[in-house]
């Protein structure tokens, strides 16, 4: 099967989106987590720095699912191969 001009804009959005979120994961997850430990005082009775690693991060890879999901979707009905009700 050739590739037409939609699948190859299609493909390179996907992997755009892709590649963003996962920079997005890889900064919340190593570079953030690597400097929470400087973060030093009591929140709700828990070190910060734990409160950002536990809950934060978590927050923030639902939002990445979330995101994508809707991303997906929308560009799926862009390139007409969304999925019917």
């Amino acid at each position: 099967m050739e590739l037409t001009e939609t699948h190859r804009d299609y493909w390179r959005k996907n992997l755009r989106l892709t590649a963003i979120l996962l920079a997005i994961w890889f900064v919340v997850t190593f570079v953030i987590g690597y400097y929470a430990r400087d973060l030093n005082f009591t929140f709700f009775g828990w070190p910060f720095s734990f409160w950002v690693g536990a809950q934060g991060a978590l927050v923030i890879y639902c939002l990445i699912i979330w995101y994508y999901a809707r991303a997906m979707n929308k560009l799926d009905e862009e390139h007409g191969v969304a999925e019917g009700d």
